[in-house]
C-alpha cells in the first residue's frame, strides 16, 4: 500500500498513523515500511534516527566507490551484490522494520537509487505481510512505474487547488504507465468540516471504478505538537478523538 500526494498534505503522518492502527489491530504480523522519499520524515514522525550510509543511497553510494576501486567480486552478479546492500539497508524494529531511501549524495540525480528500490522491491515485499510506501510528492515516481505491484494506492490531498490537482494528475499518470491499482483511496486532510462534500464531488467526477472516496481529517494541534517537539506519533493516546476516527477510516482499506 503506498501513500502519495502533494507535497506538504501530510501523507507521512497519515501513514503513521494507519501503521499504528495495524499494529493495535495486530492484523498482519510482518510489516516493513518503506520511506521512498527523498525529503525522508518517516524516521523523524516515528522518533528514530537514521544515518545516511544506512540508506538505500547511502549503500549504493558506498557500492558505487567499491565498483570504481574494483573492490567487489567478478564471479557474483552485480544484481545480486544491489539485492544484497538493499536487504542490509532494512532496520528491524521490535514491531515492525524500516527502509529509507535516502538521496543520492554528490552529483546526478536521484533515478539510479529510485530504479534499484524498484528492481528489488518485489523481492523484499515476499518476505512481508503488508508492506506501506511513503511516495515521493508529485508524479515522477509513478512515471517511472516504481508503484507498479501496489495493491491499494492512498492519494492525499489538503484543502487546496494544487492538492486537489495532483490528486487528479496522478491517477491520470497511473493510466497513462498502466499501472494497475487494485483500489485508489482519497484521503483529505486537514480538512474543514463543511468542505467535505467539495473532495467528495470532485471523486466522484472522476469517473474511475477503482477510486473511491475515503473520508476527511481535520486539522489537529495534537498531532501539530507532536511533530513540532519530534514525539514518537505512535505514542499518541489511543483515545485521542483525531486517532478513533482515522482508525475508522482505515478500517474500509483494510
Amino acid at each position: 500500500m503506498s501513500f502519495s500526494g502533494k507535497g506538504g498534505v501530510g501523507k507521512s503522518t497519515l501513514l503513521i498513523m494507519l501503521l499504528k492502527h495495524v499494529l493495535n489491530t495486530k492484523k498482519y504480523k510482518n510489516i516493513l515500511v518503506i520511506d521512498a522519499d527523498p525529503d525522508a520524515n518517516v524516521a523523524d514522525i516515528i522518533g528514530e534516527e537514521i544515518r545516511f550510509k544506512e540508506t538505500v543511497g547511502g549503500k549504493m553510494t558506498e557500492l558505487k566507490e567499491k565498483i570504481a576501486k574494483r573492490q567487489i567480486p567478478l564471479d557474483v552478479p552485480k544484481n545480486q551484490i544491489i539485492e544484497s546492500e538493499v536487504f542490509d539497508a532494512i532496520i528491524e524494529k521490535d514491531e515492525f522494520d524500516i527502509i529509507e531511501m535516502g538521496r543520492s549524495e554528490g552529483e546526478g540525480c536521484y533515478c539510479s537509487v529510485n530504479n534499484t528500490l524498484k528492481q528489488v522491491i518485489d523481492v523484499i515485499a515476499k518476505n512481508y505481510d503488508l508492506v506501506l510506501i511513503d511516495a515521493p510528492a508529485g508524479l515522477e515516481y509513478f512515471a517511472r512505474k516504481t508503484g507498479r505491484n501496489v495493491t491499494d494506492l492512498v492519494i492525499v490531498t489538503d484543502a487546496s487547488k494544487m492538492g486537489l490537482h495532483t490528486m487528479e494528475r496522478i491517477i491520470e499518470v497511473s493510466k497513462e504507465v498502466n499501472l494497475k491499482f487494485e483500489k485508489i483511496w482519497i484521503l483529505g486532510n486537514k480538512f474543514p468540516s463543511d468542505t467535505e462534500s467539495v473532495l467528495k464531488d470532485r471523486v466522484e467526477k472522476i469517473g474511475d471504478n477503482r477510486v473511491e472516496f475515503l473520508g476527511v481529517v481535520p486539522y489537529d494541534d495534537e498531532i501539530s505538537k507532536f511533530n513540532l517537539v519530534g514525539k514518537n506519533l505512535l505514542k499518541i493516546s489511543n483515545n485521542a478523538q483525531l486517532y478513533k476516527s482515522i482508525s475508522e477510516l482505515y478500517e474500509k482499506v483494510l
